[in-house]
């Protein structure tokens, strides 16, 4: 089994429950990690043999572009749509977070953290 890890992927998006984040949008940052059998890829060093990290990317910015309420719905997504169309990956990890939210202090960011294992 091997791991391939996307981090600190950076969005700028509209997600939350208040009007006002829909209209003003804000910064989030996606951290993802995926396990799958990359052993054939280390010997064949074939593209179609491993996960395309340009994909898993393509699939977080283009669900992180839908708005949701919750982050855990867009993490969700994340997954539902690795798991769909990247048949390697057997579990996914990811955190998504909202950096400087709205929520009356000083808070760095607000993270969410799923992890899934295919069935």
């Amino acid at each position: 089994m091997g791991i391939i890890k996307l981090q600190n992927i950076r969005v700028f998006t509209n997600h939350g429950c208040l009007e006002e984040e829909a209209k003003i949008g804000s910064d989030y940052r996606v951290d993802l990690e995926i396990e799958a059998d990359l052993s054939t890829s280390t010997h064949t060093d074939d593209l179609p043999d491993t996960v395309d990290y340009v994909h898993l990317n393509a699939i977080v910015k283009e669900e992180m572009a839908i708005r949701s309420k919750l982050l855990e719905h867009v993490a969700q997504r994340i997954i539902n749509r690795v798991f769909s169309e990247i048949k390697m990956v057997n579990v996914i990890r990811i955190e998504v977070s909202k950096i400087n939210p709205p929520i009356g202090g000083d808070v760095e960011m607000v993270t969410i953290a799923l992890e899934e294992h295919r069935t």
